[in-house]
């Protein structure tokens, strides 16, 4: 079964040599040009990954990425044009798990399109594919977090996040160790914030605090950790 993609691009040259590039490692390709066409494909297809511009003539990606994140967990990659901090900062924040900010070279996308696929199919098995901490647990085979027998809805990031400290039980897991694992990639000092994001969004949907953490517990100068 073929693997859908889901892009959400206004520029017809930008989208055209995305596509081309996409379809060239055999991915299924729906391209859209206005977020409205978007939402409409959100009812009518299976999708399972999204790669959606900020600026669209009708909508902004943003509003795609919530609607989406409302009920699906699959990855989704934001474009941006601006460069700035506080979009990307808002797409993480809203539940995106990746940015590229324009130009950007079709083979990075591409990279990071395998690397988000990746991550949904490859943390499972194992001896071990059922972690529990208290009334947490982790089904690595299903990918379906439970808490107080309550399903949480993660996204990829945040489940490859909290798989990793789940496995390193009462130990600080360093923000350059995390971003090396989770990642992929070289650390920087912006990296920090990226994981800053996704660390909040998924206390949120723990309902854990930064001040009277119940899970995830913030080492100070080090990184974070779950005890």
């Amino acid at each position: 079964m073929m693997t859908t993609i889901l892009l959400v691009e206004d520029e017809k040259e930008i989208s055209d040599l995305v596509t081309y590039y996409l379809k060239n490692e055999n991915y299924q390709v729906i391209a859209c040009q206005t977020g409205s066409e978007a939402l409409d494909q959100l009812v009518d297809q299976t999708i399972d990954l999204a790669i959606l511009d900020v600026m669209l003539p009708d909508m902004d990606g943003f509003d795609i990425c919530r609607k989406i994140r409302e009920t699906q967990t699959y990855p989704i990659i934001m474009l941006t044009a601006r460069g700035e901090e506080i979009d990307k900062i808002t797409g993480l924040t809203i539940g995106a798990d990746d940015y590229m900010t324009k130009p950007f070279k079709p083979l990075e996308l591409i990279a990071r399109v395998k690397a988000q696929l990746r991550r949904v199919t490859t943390y499972n098995g194992g001896t071990d594919s059922v972690l529990t901490i208290r009334g947490l647990l982790m089904d690595l085979e299903s990918r379906k977090v439970l808490l107080d027998n309550e399903e949480l809805y993660l996204t990829p990031l945040e489940f490859s996040i909290l798989k990793l400290l789940c496995e390193h039980k009462g130990q600080a897991v360093s923000s350059e160790e995390m971003f090396r694992v989770i990642w992929g990639e070289k650390y920087y000092t912006n990296s920090n914030n990226t994981i800053m994001v996704h660390i909040r969004h998924l206390r949120e949907k723990m309902n854990d605090s930064v001040e009277k953490p119940k899970y995830i517990k913030t080492v100070w100068g080090v990184g974070y950790k779950i005890e």
